[in-house]
């Protein structure tokens, strides 16, 4: 049977269910912008157990949420989950005997994964496309919600009000403990006193030239002498190379150096007592936004990186223009981002320069 528009009336048919999951496999900014509409279900089934499905290379992020009761890792990266780990997964997923699967992500794996676990109610979010012929029979309930402007975080949430949940605000509530910033060697007294960059993305061309890194670093230095420097990179060969080229070529000593010794959470815990975070198109952005942090970051113009981008006055965001594989981001001028490290710290923007 084909599924039906939920139409508001999804959760009221659903209301008593004794155990939720809400099932997405993405990379890191799918996640951390799914935990507002996760947040919107643990409100909607307070009497439930919610569990929740991610995939198993970010699993760390979920220790954040205590209000989810189980979160599921699944393999990812940097192989996908073989037809016997599929299996698995299914295995474990039905002996569960959820009440209720929603599936915010569309794709055919995770809506495979969704049909099969067995749930009376399964409410899923339809592809632009349409899906493939078989998409419409993996679920019982289905809401329609794109939009070209609006953050990901947000459009998940207008998702979860097509099908009759209360929505008023985006909220992420995670719950970073001290202790993960501790084991970085930064102290809660520490909070504020440093800028977070994250130099680094996976493509040369989402990345400024080093050049213009130091130059950066330099004048905000100049500009905010009593804050310190934090720098972090990726535990990949590609990027420890680039922060050592980095850190040689700047004109001061930076308070902090992470080159891939940070886990996931600890990172997170860097970067939510930051003064401000500074970086690309990468997955830190998206913790800054779970933390509530001000942030500077730098996209290359191109259709769809809208949807990726923060909103709000915490956040400022330069477009460059778009260059070739290879090529560092061009067009991002240090004037414009100076004048956003300004504009979320409420100082006053330096001259043009």
């Amino acid at each position: 049977m084909a599924a039906r528009p939920a139409q508001g009336g999804f959760l009221q048919r659903t209301r008593g269910a004794r155990k939720v999951m809400v099932l997405d496999l993405g990379f890191l900014g799918d996640t951390v912008h799914l935990l507002p509409a996760l947040w919107m279900v643990r409100q909607a089934y307070p009497q439930a157990e919610l569990h929740a499905a991610v995939a198993d290379h970010i699993l760390s992020l979920m220790t954040c949420l205590p209000w989810v009761n189980r979160a599921w890792g699944y393999p990812r990266f940097p192989k996908h989950a073989t037809l016997r780990q599929n299996l698995q997964m299914v295995a474990r997923v039905r002996r569960e005997r959820f009440d209720v699967v929603i599936n915010l992500n569309g794709s055919d794996r995770s809506s495979w994964l969704t049909f099969l676990s067995g749930a009376p109610a399964r409410l899923g979010r339809r592809p632009k496309d349409g899906g493939p012929p078989f998409w419409g029979r993996m679920f019982t309930d289905f809401v329609q919600y794109n939009s070209a402007t609006e953050p990901v975080y947000v459009q998940k949430c207008r998702c979860l009000e097509q099908a009759g949940f209360p929505f008023t605000q985006a909220e992420f509530h995670a719950q970073i403990a001290p202790v993960h910033l501790e084991t970085a060697g930064i102290t809660i007294d520490d909070a504020g006193t440093y800028f977070h960059l994250s130099p680094f993305t996976t493509a040369d061309k989402k990345e400024l030239p080093p050049e213009q890194f130091a130059e950066l670093i330099s004048v905000l230095q100049s500009r905010f002498p009593e804050k310190r420097w934090v720098l972090s990179a990726a535990p990949t060969e590609r990027e420890r190379r680039k922060m050592e080229a980095l850190v040689a070529g700047l004109g001061l000593e930076p308070w902090r150096v992470f080159a891939g010794e940070l886990n996931l959470v600890q990172l997170a815990a860097v970067i939510q007592h930051s003064a401000v975070h500074l970086c690309g198109d990468t997955g830190t952005l998206h913790l800054a936004l779970m933390t509530g942090t001000p942030s500077v970051s730098w996209f290359g113009a191109g259709p769809g990186t809208g949807v990726w981008i923060p909103i709000g006055d915490r956040h400022r965001t330069v477009l460059g223009a778009a260059v070739a594989e290879g090529k560092a981001l061009q067009g991002v001028e240090t004037g414009e981002l100076l004048r956003a490290v300004a504009e979320v710290l409420g100082t006053p923007g330096p001259a043009s320069r």
